[in-house]
């Protein structure tokens, strides 16, 4: 089976060495060239475990440089990054800094007047991944959102993406928004959160066409070919690089019945289902603090697939969406009509995927579909680069 060749091929090429990163500075790290817009000013921050200067956090640095923080907010997983996936997350007070924290997931996605009053400056600074559903993105635009509305000035600190070495995937159709996709892009949209803010800017994507008073402090000595190695994880379950590259694959697996791992030390890097037929590989989910308090399949045997050694020389010479791993199981699940629900339209952006799968198509023809309108979108897209392109 195509499958199988193509984890040997990837357990023959072994690792290699990410484009050199020493020199390389963050958004963040590059305080000379944002804390003097900061002095005499009230800011809040959106932040999580993620937004760092070196092992110190953003908002630490921030209040030991004298700067007036006076608020926090958190997207999904919170602060401290302790969150489980869609866990409802509540307003609370940081025990370190004893600043107000305040929830931007669940039911209350977009600051409010009250939450904004009297902050002159709004600082964003998370690591995202570079994928449509991974939800720091949906958070940043309804953050422009209300910025834009109280003529609020947003500082974006911008930071590698591990996944911009390409785009790849099918575009959002508008008509199925929601807050794992928000924009018309591709799944793989090969951009920084710098870039992409411009994008919505640009193309007038914040309510009513407003725009935001945005300014990217941009990465130093970063392009769009590095493989930017992730200092620290961006969420529970994306625990590793590996974890990172295979995210756009093996995401779609959470709109099916297929289990990817939550609940073990290795989510996002395995793959199975307690009926699935036995492939000499299997797992037993169990809950985990911090990352999946009730994974599916909980307690039970899960027969599947590892992918643990893919190597990254695989996705440097692979730079695409691989959906040879989800086509695979969807032929090996017996019981066809409850392999997807209703979440999986939402993560494709669109129904066609779903109705592809299921007609038998294969990866090879189901991704030269996408080839016109990843085309129309990478033209739209070098609109707003910062920094060199992989082409």
């Amino acid at each position: 089976m195509r499958f199988i060749y193509i984890l040997a091929i990837a357990l023959i090429i072994g690792s290699s060495a990410y484009a050199q990163q020493d020199n390389l500075l963050v958004g963040a790290e590059q305080t000379e060239l944002y804390i003097p817009l900061l002095l005499h000013k009230k800011i809040a921050v959106v932040a999580n475990h993620s937004s760092t200067i070196g092992k110190t956090h953003l908002v630490d640095s921030l209040l030991n440089l004298k700067v007036k923080v006076k608020k926090i907010f958190c997207p999904e997983h919170g602060f401290r990054g302790e969150g489980d996936a869609g866990e409802i997350i509540k307003n609370q007070v940081d025990k370190k800094t004893g600043l107000q924290l305040i929830s931007l997931y669940g039911s209350h996605k977009k600051p409010t007047v009250k939450d904004l009053k009297g902050v002159d400056i709004v600082i964003f600074d998370m690591q995202d991944v570079g994928v449509r559903f991974y939800t720091y993105i949906s958070t940043m635009h309804y953050v422009m959102e209300a910025c834009a509305e109280q003529n609020i000035t947003l500082i974006i600190l911008d930071r590698p993406n591990p996944n911009g070495f390409y785009v790849d995937g099918p575009i959002l159709d508008t008509a199925y928004h929601s807050f794992v996709g928000m924009h018309p892009v591709p799944l793989v949209h090969g951009m920084t959160i710098g870039e992409y803010a411009q994008m919505i800017n640009g193309e007038k994507w914040l309510k009513k066409g407003v725009q935001c008073n945005i300014q990217v402090i941009p990465c130093k000595n970063y392009d769009h070919k590095m493989m930017y190695q992730l200092p620290i994880r961006p969420s529970p379950n994306l625990p590793n690089q590996t974890a990172v590259l295979l995210y756009p694959s093996l995401g779609f697996f959470e709109g099916t019945c297929i289990s990817v791992g939550r609940g073990t030390d290795y989510p996002f890097q395995i793959f199975g289902h307690p009926s699935l037929p036995k492939t000499g590989y299997s797992y037993i989910p169990v809950e985990k603090v911090g990352a999946s308090k009730n994974p599916p399949y909980k307690d039970q045997e899960c027969n599947g697939f590892d992918l643990r050694e893919y190597s990254q020389k695989y996705f440097r010479d692979n730079p695409s969406i691989n959906l040879e791993w989800l086509i695979f199981a969807y032929k090996m699940f017996d019981d066809k009509k409850s392999f997807f629900n209703k979440f999986f339209v939402n993560l494709s952006g669109t129904p066609e995927l779903k109705k592809q799968i299921e007609q038998g198509l294969d990866a090879e023809t189901i991704c030269k579909s996408w080839s016109k309108p990843l085309n129309d979108f990478k033209k739209v897209r070098k609109k707003y680069l910062l920094y060199p392109d992989f082409e």
